[in-house]
């Protein structure tokens, strides 16, 4: 069976200012020190699995030059832009429907574009297994991530121990972002993973729920579908995506739909959710420091400085973090880079759209 990939890089990375722009949004970033840039990493982890003419890409229309001058084995007809943001729902919808134009029961795994793994070979066979599942019947499969710590930014997945097909688990059911004292319950307890965002279907069996589930989103696809491969196509999708639902694929099928698998995750995943991601993936030095560039530290402890072209110099600093971009510099408290989006509003308020 025929096994595809959809990688959403519609996003903006706000939370990665200042290196983080609308010109070049965080997935087209390098972290590591390979230079290999987000999507690029995403792509060559999956090349075990899938061919390169069978991956699509979900982005901004004004990101198809960096897509395909960042993937240039990417067809071209597999770049797939949207006109507007519209959340995970109708992106994976649009993905589905030019997997299954080709062919309907070909298995589609949905993974982000900026998401980090340490353990690329065991990921590789984590997604043979969801894969295997994925093409009996109309399994839905989720990997979730093995919990490590209380974390209360993401949602998690409760699974029943009882119930378990191969390596997979069946869902309880999906639950919402919990305060502290829940993601500790959570963890001392067991039976719950991260929910990572990362599924595997036959795009027949997403359709079918998204037509169950969302028929609004699913009337809109059709329309898009039908235009897949013809002269009026991007006219079409210019005009029916706008219209289309607003949600994400978690609300409007996942906790509707049944014969969910999750798959325990022990593979070194990373969301990379904010500049804090950072000390994760590069470490951190005798000071519980992880810094880059020309910086000089005294008395400083616990933080995060990626400096540029100028001398940093830091003096009895703790637990910040510092970014040089050249044209702006962001200096942020550890416990504050949730905000960071909040000094992109102040910028369009303030007219400074060129620092965005």
């Amino acid at each position: 069976m025929k096994t595809t990939a959809l990688i959403m890089a519609g996003g903006r990375g706000e939370r990665f200012w200042p290196k983080s722009r609308q010109s070049l949004p965080k997935q087209f970033l390098s972290l590591t020190n390979d230079s290999r840039s987000m999507i690029q990493l995403t792509v060559d982890r999956i090349k075990p699995l899938v061919d390169i003419k069978d991956i699509y890409v979900a982005t901004n229309k004004s990101y198809l030059p960096l897509v395909k001058e960042q993937l240039p084995g990417v067809p071209k007809e597999n770049i797939l832009w949207e006109p507007v943001a519209r959340n995970t729902a109708p992106c994976i919808g649009l993905g589905a429907v030019h997997a299954a134009k080709k062919n309907k029961d070909a298995v589609m795994m949905v993974l982000a574009s900026d998401s980090l793994i340490k353990d690329d070979a065991l990921f590789v066979q984590t997604l043979k297994d969801a894969v295997s599942l994925a093409e009996k019947g109309n399994n839905v499969v989720t990997l979730g991530i093995t919990p490590n710590y209380p974390e209360t930014g993401y949602g998690y997945i409760k699974f029943d121990k009882s119930q378990k097909e191969g390596q997979a688990f069946k869902v309880e059911r999906f639950v919402e972002k919990p305060d502290l004292e829940t993601a500790k319950k959570y963890l001392s307890q067991g039976g719950y993973l991260w929910n990572s965002g990362m599924f595997i279907w036959k795009a027949s069996t997403v359709l079918s729920n998204i037509k169950a589930f969302m028929p609004d989103l699913f009337s809109g696809l059709e329309k898009i579908q039908e235009a897949v491969g013809t002269a009026d196509y991007e006219r079409i999708l210019e005009s029916v995506f706008p219209t289309l639902p607003s949600e994400s694929i978690d609300y409007g099928v996942m906790e509707k739909a049944k014969d969910i698998y999750t798959i325990p995750g022990n593979f070194g995943w990373d969301d990379v959710g904010s500049w804090l991601a950072v000390g994760r993936i590069k470490g951190s030095d005798e000071s519980c420091s992880t810094i880059e560039g020309k910086v000089v530290t005294v008395n400083s402890s616990g933080n995060v400085i990626l400096g540029g072209k100028k001398l940093i110099a830091c003096v009895g600093l703790k637990d910040t973090v510092v970014v040089d971009a050249d044209d702006a510099l962001l200096i942020c408290a550890k416990d504050a880079c949730g905000d960071i989006k909040k000094v992109l509003a102040a910028l369009r308020e303030k007219g400074m759209e060129e620092f965005l």
